[in-house]
Parts: C-alpha cells; sequence; structure tokens
C-alpha cells in the first residue's frame, strides 16, 4: 500500500481527488489550513493535519512522521480577481509554498510530485483548442504564480531528480456522483454552482459577463471538466511518476459550452429558472478557452466518464440540494478505513 501526501486536501478538487487515492486503498495524510478547504470533506480513515504550509517546522514534522510515495500538492489561492487586488499575496503564497512542499520532500527522498496548475497560464491564448505547447502568457498574478511554480519545479527534476507533473485545468465542475463530496467556496465564483444557487434561492440573480462575444449565442464559451474525472486525471499521472515519466498536461473535456448553454443545462436539471441579468465584459474575458487533451489520452489512458455538460450539472446540482448549507454542518464521509 502507498501513501501519499495530499496539501488542500480538504478543497473541492483535493477531496475528490483523497477519495479517488482511499478507495483504491491507498493510505492518504490531508495538510490542509481548511481556510478555503472543509474538515467534512475529508473521509473517514483519512489523516487531517490542520497546518499553514508556511509553517516549515511543522512541514518538516510531517515529512518525519510519515514516509511518502509522492505528494499531490492542491493548496494555493486561486481567484483570479482577488489575485489582481493582492498580487504580491497570491506571487509568494502560491510560489513559496510549492516551493517549501518540494524541497521538503526532496530531502525525504520522496520523489513523485503532481502540481494542481491551471489554464491560466495561457491568458489570451494563442489559438483554439489550447494545447500544451500553446504560447504561455498569463494575464494575472494567479497565472503567472501558477507559471512560476512549474519553472521551480522544472528546476528541481533537473538538479534533484525530481519526477514531478503539472496538471492544468481547465473549469472543474460537478460533484462526486454518489453524492458524497461537491463543491462549497466562500465565496463562490463559478458559473455552474452559481447558476444552481441562483435556481434554488440560495443566491443572488446571476450576472452573465457579456452577450456580445464572437460566439454562437454571443456569450463567452468555456470547458468544462468533472471533478471526478480530474481525480482519475490524477492518480493516472501518479502512477506514471513512478516510471519516471512526468510532463505537462491540458486536462478538459475538449468541447465548448457557452454561458447560456449552462444556464439552460441547469434549468433542464432542476426544472427551475435560473434568474440572470447581462453585465458588462470582463477585462481579460477571452472568447473561447477549450483545451486539447489528446497529450492526457495519449500517455495515461485517460478519458472523461461524464463528456456532456447535463451530465456534470446533474451531478453538482444533486450535491448542492441535499446539501444547501454545504460542508457546515456535514459529518465525515462514512467509508471504511
Amino acid at each position: 500500500m502507498a501513501r501519499f501526501l495530499v496539501t488542500g486536501g480538504a478543497g473541492y478538487v483535493g477531496s475528490h481527488t483523497v477519495l479517488a487515492l482511499h478507495e483504491r486503498g491507498d493510505d492518504v495524510v490531508v495538510v490542509d489550513d481548511l481556510s478555503m478547504g472543509h474538515r467534512g470533506a475529508v473521509p473517514k480513515g483519512v489523516e487531517l493535519v490542520v497546518e499553514d504550509l508556511g509553517n516549515q517546522s511543522r512541514l518538516r514534522e510531517i515529512f518525519a512522521g510519515w514516509t511518502f510515495d509522492g505528494v499531490l500538492h492542491f493548496a494555493a489561492r486561486s481567484l483570479v480577481g482577488e489575485s489582481m487586488r493582492e498580487p504580491l499575496h497570491y506571487l509568494a503564497e502560491n510560489v513559496n509554498n510549492t516551493l517549501r512542499v518540494a524541497e521538503a520532500a526532496i530531502k525525504s527522498d520522496c520523489k513523485r510530485f503532481v502540481l494542481s496548475s491551471t489554464a491560466a497560464l495561457f491568458g489570451m491564448p494563442d489559438r483554439i483548442p489550447i494545447d500544451e505547447e500553446s504560447l504561455l502568457s498569463p494575464i494575472s498574478p494567479y497565472g503567472e504564480s501558477k507559471l512560476m511554480a512549474e519553472k521551480g519545479l522544472e528546476w528541481a527534476g533537473k538538479i534533484h531528480g525530481l519526477h514531478w507533473t503539472a496538471l492544468r485545468y481547465f473549469n472543474a465542475a460537478g460533484a462526486d456522483p454518489e453524492g458524497r463530496l461537491g463543491e462549497d467556496h466562500t465565496p463562490e465564483t463559478h458559473l455552474i454552482p452559481l447558476a444552481i444557487n441562483a435556481a434554488l434561492g440560495l443566491g443572488p440573480e446571476l450576472t452573465v459577463f457579456g452577450d456580445t462575444y464572437e460566439t454562437p449565442d454571443g456569450t463567452a464559451v468555456r470547458d468544462y471538466v468533472h471533478v471526478t474525472d480530474l481525480a482519475d486525471a490524477h492518480l493516472r499521472v501518479l502512477d506514471r511518476l513512478a516510471l519516471g515519466q512526468g510532463g505537462r498536461y491540458n486536462v478538459g473535456n475538449g468541447t465548448g459550452y457557452s454561458v447560456l448553454d449552462v444556464i439552460k443545462a441547469v434549468e433542464r436539471v432542476s426544472g427551475r429558472k435560473v434568474p440572470h441579468k447581462i453585465g458588462p465584459q470582463r477585462p481579460g474575458d477571452p472568447p473561447v478557452l477549450l483545451a486539447s487533451n489528446e497529450r492526457l489520452i495519449r500517455d495515461t489512458g485517460w478519458k472523461p466518464r461524464f463528456d456532456k455538460l447535463e451530465a456534470i450539472v446533474e451531478t453538482a446540482w444533486r450535491w448542492r440540494s441535499a446539501h444547501p448549507a454545504g460542508f457546515e454542518t456535514a459529518a465525515p464521509l462514512p467509508i471504511a478505513s
């Protein structure tokens, strides 16, 4: 049985990946400061260490207390708008914490490292679909911080022999198909949960930022990848790292859906109207972001299980409607250790 350290494992994508690792029989230790994550998202039988990764002495103790076969690093600040207001904080926290964890792993002879990265590295993309060779030109401190983290890991690989992979997500969406986990952010910034909250009356009327893009219906088009499929991608690249095979991968469905497509899907699934209004375009929002997932499919055999928008929305709707308060009152997941 392998043991893995998962930083940010009480958060959205992190918790779904922890669940996937736990269900296949791996031992998992989660480190999370719970600033964005939730204690109730960590399965029973999984060790949770509540700690800030900036506490380097505690980080050394964690690596001294367990022997890890690999690290999956999700912990990060991830709000693009906030990063535009607090650029130095984002750059310092995201880059420094990644390199601190990588350094602790290297010193403990733990040579597998998976970074949760982002499509924000590509900024205004130079081509669609976006493949791994597309121009890297972040237009936010958040995207820049992830690019700097990737560069740090690249040097760690060249000099210290760290085997690493960066998974560049497009739009993570959906919830555990069995209803055990879901998306619970404060503040919520993702379109699908915002539309669901509006339909449930749990949030304000949804604002559609612009309807004059050069797209079929005038609204921005995005690539939505189910969070369970994302978790599966992490397990696959983690296993490849055991063979010394790393790299960078874009993770998306390869299909684009507009904002109005999402609203209609939520209305079909829920049987409710999504109150919404048209607002101005946000500066720097590309009209289309669409992933090429060909390299990930070719190298790992990964294939999205949830490749249709309605299936993604249905899992998100089912979890949120059953958990209107999110994880606020949730007990640990009832999964045998």
